[in-house]
């Protein structure tokens, strides 16, 4: 007796929708899951960002915060307890426009943010966008 074939069904399981959730509000929630020393740094960075680059994206990077143009990573901070240095680092990736000559620092180390400390990343940023 010959078996018949049958059509196997093509249609997949639905699938549920995932609301994407605010990027801001993540990584804000993961600055205030830091230890105190790295969340202070973090928070008042976040806020000197968001003023002096107010069309960057914040979004978490690697589980860090970072703020993105066009999707593309321009700067980000690194928390000194996750990554158990003895401080943490603000730096910018590729698509900042830092360039300078052969040579130009893309990492600094971060221990404390006074005034000016604050005014040298206002000018980095709003240079890192131009």
């Amino acid at each position: 007796m010959a078996e018949k074939k049958t059509a196997k069904k093509t249609t997949q399981p639905a699938t549920r929708v995932k609301k994407k959730a605010d990027p801001e509000a993540d990584l804000l929630a993961n600055i205030a899951a830091m230890p105190q020393a790295d969340r202070v740094l973090a928070e008042r960075l976040h806020a000197v960002i968001r003023a002096s680059a107010p069309g960057l994206t914040p979004r978490l990077w690697y589980g860090m915060p970072a703020y993105a143009r066009d999707g593309k990573i321009l700067c980000f901070f690194q928390s000194a307890h996750r990554f158990k240095t003895r401080y943490a680092t603000f730096g910018f990736m590729h698509a900042a426009t830092l360039d300078e000559g052969n040579l130009w620092p893309t990492a600094f180390a971060l221990t404390a943010l006074g005034a000016a400390e604050e005014a040298a990343i206002v000018a980095l940023v709003k240079r890192a966008v131009s």
